[in-house]
């Protein structure tokens, strides 16, 4: 048995994993990162593509908290298109396909090059606790890593098996093993581990698909950086393309579900709602005719195609008869075929909002053993643990954000207070707050706490400072500067005007609005005044009852007034504040008002002077 001391060891190397390791690290934290395959670091397993809905509004606020995602799909994507560009600037959100196997090896390069970042391949099989708190872990080759905190992003490997129509095959991902110890040793400290499953489609080789006649899907002409820190993109881009199935497709997969693991019993697990494998599809809605496909290129030194929508775990013959019932696709190679995974996770209520968990103190859970899915969702989760992971090392209190700040505040605070029973997804119509909680503006949200934790550079520090002056400059000249009557800022609201056409027809205005971030970010806050306005009111409402806090020691059980229910869910859950303990399904308003009426009676009850001693003669 041999032994290393750590501050921190990071367990996977997933999109969470290079987060949590990356951010504790540059936070001066002597930081370890154990992964299973050095080779599969960053793999995209799934779609090869980063951001989308809500994703790209994640991937934004990781690099604006100081994280890599970002600048690492700007120097590997190779089609990069912002998406609801129809629709107000709150639903826009940036996206781009990735060179999988250049995505890898660019993370793979940067943590390789990182200072206090130890990369090695090891499969962990057991966390070490002792009276409570985690001590390191143990690997199965005999070597225990001392630590002083841990973070868990096993992704979809804890005794992880695949499920290719009635086979199944021991694996936490096609060609990799599972990780097996791991959930027994969770449970041995107390925690409770359930199961969830997800699935992936099969890919073709491109040479024999036939592209003619599909819809093409062309990147954006001037591609859109993540990065805050990206000038531009000078990469080559490629198409996409859109097929669709058909009849003769859904009539192969309704022939053929008494084969599929998701209808033979075999696959017992839940899987996401909104991204359902095709036969789930094809059986849930039997009036429509058609689903929608994307083939999308993997890389730009590969022909493989990943074809995005047909999700499934059916026999290879049946995925094969499939594939070729579709239009394009008639005659092409399977080179790697669709399958599922079912693997173990920790139920997120056991987290505290920092992702320590409750039980064990400085372990740290992100990403898929907290029930998500995504790149996107996983990354976020992974930046903040390793934020506080090293925090929690300096003394400091965690990096909290409220909800009214980021989506990432969003994620995490579902996963803590409401827990998930599937595959837990990020979209815009979950954060209360989307008009303030965009894509273009997450600098100016989120880039405080970054710097703070030194993780943002002080060039790009600077830059955002320039940027900030810039806007107040814009803002008050439109505000201040009148034409026929109107101010600059009342004609800008009017449907018909932009800050171009104005900056074309005012040439101190071009001058002062030269950078098109400093134009965007005015025009936004002048058309969209009176909609910010009562959303601001609303996040001051939610600021009042965030900051009411709820006292470590409160008993619930010893509140005689309140439910059963609600004693038990808010005894698990453990709210930090009544705002939270709002939030928790199947507490009511009843509830909150009985646990507010307490504590204020314990506080007039420990406010109340003590009656003076006295003492008798004799006595």
């Amino acid at each position: 048995m041999t032994e290393s001391r750590f501050d921190i060891v990071v367990v996977g190397a997933g999109h969470a994993g290079c987060e949590a390791a990356l951010a504790a690290a540059r936070m001066g934290a002597r930081t370890a990162l154990l992964t299973i395959n050095l080779d599969a670091i960053a793999r995209m397993s799934c779609n090869p593509a980063i951001g989308g809905l809500a994703k790209g509004q994640l991937v934004r606020e990781v690099d604006a908290l100081g994280g890599e995602m970002a600048k690492v799909i700007d120097a590997t994507g190779i089609q990069f298109r912002m998406i609801n560009t129809g629709k107000g600037p709150a639903m826009h959100s940036p996206r781009a396909q990735a060179d999988k196997h250049a995505y890898h090896a660019e993370m793979k390069r940067r943590l390789e090059a990182q200072e206090n970042l130890l990369l090695r391949q090891a499969m962990v099989t057991r966390v070490i606790v002792e009276e409570g708190a985690v001590r390191g872990v143990a690997t199965r080759d005999g070597h225990v890593y001392n630590a002083r905190a841990v973070i868990l992003t096993t992704g979809t490997f804890l005794n992880a098996v695949l499920h290719f129509g009635p086979a199944i095959v021991p694996g936490g991902r096609m060609g990799e093993p599972a990780a097996e110890g791991l959930s027994e040793s969770l449970r041995e400290a107390g925690l409770d581990v359930s199961r969830l499953k997800t699935s992936t489609p099969p890919r073709v080789n491109g040479r024999t698909v036939n592209f003619e006649g599909l819809e093409v899907q062309q990147p954006d002409p001037q591609p859109s950086p993540f990065s805050f820190s990206t000038e531009h993109i000078d990469r080559p881009q490629v198409p996409c393309h859109v097929t669709w199935t058909n009849p003769r497709t859904h009539q192969i997969i309704r022939a053929n579900t008494d084969r599929a693991p998701l209808y033979t019993g075999q696959l017992t697990s839940t899987g996401p709602r909104y991204c359902p494998s095709i036969e789930d599809k094809v059986v849930r809605f039997p009036d429509r005719d058609r689903h929608q496909l994307f083939l999308e290129p993997e890389g730009l030194d590969t022909l493989e195609v990943y074809c995005n929508g047909l999700f499934t775990s059916l026999p290879q013959d049946v995925q094969e008869d499939m594939v070729h019932s579709i239009k394009g696709l008639e005659g092409a190679q399977i080179m790697r075929y669709g399958y599922a995974v079912e693997y173990d996770f920790v139920p997120p209520t056991q987290l505290k909002p920092s992702l320590e968990t409750k039980r064990v103190e400085g372990l740290f859970h992100a990403g898929q053993i907290n029930g998500t899915s995504g790149y996107e969702e996983a990354a976020a989760q992974g930046i903040v643990a390793g934020i506080n992971a090293a925090r929690k090392l300096q003394g400091k209190e965690p990096l909290v954000l409220g909800r009214n700040e980021a989506y990432v505040a969003v994620l995490i605070d579902d996963l803590v207070t409401k827990g998930t029973e599937e595959p837990y997804r990020m979209f815009t119509s979950l954060a209360e707050y989307r008009l303030l909680l965009r894509q273009d503006n997450a600098d100016r949200r989120l880039m405080r706490y970054g710097r703070d934790n030194g993780l943002i550079s002080d060039g790009l520090w600077r830059s955002l400072q320039e940027k900030e002056a810039a806007i107040a400059a814009v803002a008050d000249y439109i505000h201040s500067v009148r034409r026929d009557g109107r101010t600059l800022a009342q004609l800008l609201r009017r449907p018909e005007m932009g800050m171009e056409q104005l900056r074309q027809a005012d040439p101190q205005l071009a001058r002062l609005a030269s950078d098109p971030a400093v134009a965007e970010q005015v025009e936004i806050e002048v058309k969209y005044e009176g909609y910010l306005s009562r959303q601001r009111e609303q996040i001051e409402k939610f600021r009042r009852s965030e900051s009411k806090r709820i006292p470590a020691w409160l008993d619930y059980s010893a509140i005689p007034e309140l439910r059963g229910e609600a004693k038990e869910k808010l005894s698990a859950i453990r709210p930090a504040s009544l705002g939270q303990a709002s939030r928790i399904s199947g507490i009511s308003p009843a509830d909150i008002a009985v646990v507010m009426v307490y504590m204020e009676g314990r506080r007039r009850l420990n406010a109340a002077p003590k009656p003076l001693e006295t003492s008798v003669p004799g006595e």
